[in-house]
């Protein structure tokens, strides 16, 4: 009798997230993912107690390649880090829009949302860096930022609009000079 092939909580994770980035997370069942790794869905369920606990870790999953985005694009040094992060934010929306609509434009209204995340800090602590201001004020500098490069990623996302990346780096530069001259002013 052949050996049985073992299917790994990873080749699960690693399915259903190619699912979501071809088909959205309305294509995401045990079925699907049982169909394209060629088995039963008892290998679904024996690693994931519910659809939502694969749902979860395919956003964990889909979070990571985000951070790798930014990661990168901050290394590539063609920005600044702080642009260089928002830069990388519109190009995952641009890139893998269903991932990025999985993250940040599903409803999250009975999810505990970190008040305080890794990244947020990183940034906050950028702008502090960069600015002189004070822990709060840079706080609010990072969000109203953040509120306009997501708003630029939404829009690739959903195929609203397709901007040159020079005219998209030339926005980032402008409302971030614009945020700080008001910034200055108070």
């Amino acid at each position: 009798m052949p050996p049985k092939v073992k299917i790994t909580k990873e080749d699960i994770i690693n399915t259903a997230l190619n699912i979501v980035r071809k088909k959205g997370v309305q294509a995401l069942n045990a079925r699907a993912v049982a169909s394209v790794l060629g088995c039963s869905t008892q290998p679904v369920f024996s690693n994931f107690k519910t659809m939502e606990e694969l749902s979860l870790a395919v956003a964990d999953k889909a979070d990571e390649l985000c951070t790798q985005f930014i990661e990168q694009e901050s290394a590539s040094g063609k920005y600044p880090v702080y642009k260089a992060s928002g830069m990388a934010y519109i190009r995952f929306a641009k890139e893998e829009k269903e991932l990025f609509k999985l993250l940040y434009m599903r409803d999250r209204s009975k999810e505990i949302i970190p008040k305080d995340t890794k990244l947020g800090n990183q940034m906050t602590d950028i702008v502090q860096s960069n600015t002189g201001m004070d822990t709060e004020e840079a706080k609010l500098f990072h969000l109203e930022m953040w509120a306009y490069v997501h708003g630029i990623a939404a829009m690739f996302a959903t195929g609203y609009l397709d901007l040159d990346w020079e005219l998209v780096s030339r926005m980032l530069t402008d409302a971030y000079q614009g945020l700080r001259k008001q910034f200055e002013a108070e």
